[in-house]
């Protein structure tokens, strides 16, 4: 068996996640603890007990997620359970990265807060939108974004096969979709963000993480991580610091990266953090073998893995 873990992003976000883990486990409010202490942000009371607009505000919701996912790490790493290859999508990479050791925990935090506090601060003027597009090719969904005349929308997260998310000006994204559905697409979702993400309109917020790059420190990979940019393993010659600061810019490859942890051997893939999203898009790869798709999201789920893993001897 093969683990690979997956890290979500912004828009799986809910109040009250993770309060169940945080109850029980001494290593996930360590973890919370911790993140006060460098943030000054208390997330374990805005999470649990806040209002969902301020837990949807970004500079708040990507300190959120982050929280939670590196609080589960903390579980796995006393049950015994790693991975060689990890993947996170968008703000997901960061937790990737300090997983991998490649950003310290504290530098981690820090630069996640200043990521988040640019991309809603800095975020141009404006009503903006997300929305995921199901059951269409992506070439008829970027086309159809092509055809939107009055307005500023285009591809910005390939998910997975079926699965793409169009990002741009609101009523212009709600065009879009309403197109993609007269062309067949099952479903559209508007997603839980508050700007145009992996859009050229967030060049500011990008040039600003930039600056802030330019005071971290960059570590040795202690396992392997797959980048949004291009869906393919960071190498330790690749100039991390630009590739991050492009990261907000450009669009999310994750239907490629999970095929790439697919090619590197990975056939158990487990989502570590809010909600279930990724391990929805693990489902739908295509492999001639069994592949093993988990998520981990409550004590439940949590306890699940561990039993699972236990049983197939990992």
């Amino acid at each position: 068996m093969k683990i690979g873990f997956l890290f979500p992003g912004q828009g799986s976000q809910s109040i009250g996640m993770g309060k169940d883990l945080y109850e029980k486990y001494e290593e996930v409010k360590n973890i919370y603890k911790k993140v006060k202490d460098i943030t000054g942000i208390d997330i374990a009371e805005i999470t649990f007990n806040g209002k969902e607009e301020e837990l949807n505000e970004t500079k708040i919701t990507q300190l959120a997620v982050l929280t939670m996912s590196l609080s589960i790490i903390e579980v796995l790493k006393r049950e015994g359970v790693s991975s060689e290859v990890v993947a996170g999508l968008s703000l997901g990479e960061y937790t990737a990265l300090i997983y991998s050791g490649v950003l310290s925990f504290e530098q981690g935090v820090s630069l996640v807060k200043k990521r988040g506090e640019f991309m809603q601060s800095l975020s141009p003027k404006g009503e903006w939108a997300m929305c995921a597009i199901i059951g269409l090719e992506d070439e008829k969904i970027d086309e159809i974004c092509k055809t939107i005349e009055d307005g500023f929308v285009v591809p910005a997260n390939y998910n997975c096969l079926g699965q793409l998310a169009i990002s741009g000006e609101k009523d212009a994204v709600e065009k879009a979709a309403e197109k993609a559905k007269e062309a067949g697409a099952k479903k559209t979702i508007t997603l839980k963000v508050l700007g145009p993400f992996h859009t050229e309109k967030l060049v500011d917020s990008s040039n600003a993480l930039r600056k802030e790059l330019e005071n971290i420190q960059i570590n040795s990979f202690k396992a392997s991580v797959i980048k949004n940019i291009d869906g393919m393993p960071y190498l330790e010659t690749d100039d991390i610091k630009d590739i991050l600061a492009n990261h907000i810019i450009k669009p999310v490859r994750f239907s490629k990266t999970l095929q790439t942890m697919l090619d590197m051997g990975v056939d158990t893939f487990i989502e570590i953090g809010s909600g279930r999203v990724l391990s929805g898009f693990a489902k739908r790869l295509n492999s001639e073998n069994k592949i093993n798709v988990l998520n981990i999201n409550n004590v439940e789920t949590l306890e699940n893995t561990l039993n699972f893993l236990k049983k197939e001897g990992n």
